[in-house]
């Protein structure tokens, strides 16, 4: 399994975007398709919403890719 850590820079991402950024789904529109065909669980739950919005301390997986979102830094 592959763990990734994925650093949000604002309050929150779309789960398909997010997808999409770590190179999970090769479009918008594979990433559509794999959450609604249940290949996708936030926080250990089958999610099929494709803008669901991940927020720190949750858990994404995807096959053997799991991704935990984090605060962004504000250390300056």
């Amino acid at each position: 399994m592959t763990i990734h850590r994925f650093q949000l820079q604002g309050e929150f991402i779309e789960l398909n975007v997010l997808l999409k950024l770590l190179g999970l789904a090769p479009s918008g529109g594979a990433a559509k398709a794999l959450i609604a065909a249940g290949a996708v669980t936030v926080d250990g739950q089958t999610e099929t919403r494709t803008r669901r919005k991940l927020r720190p301390a949750q858990v994404v997986r995807i096959a053997d890719e799991e991704i935990h979102i984090v605060a962004a830094d504000v250390a300056g």
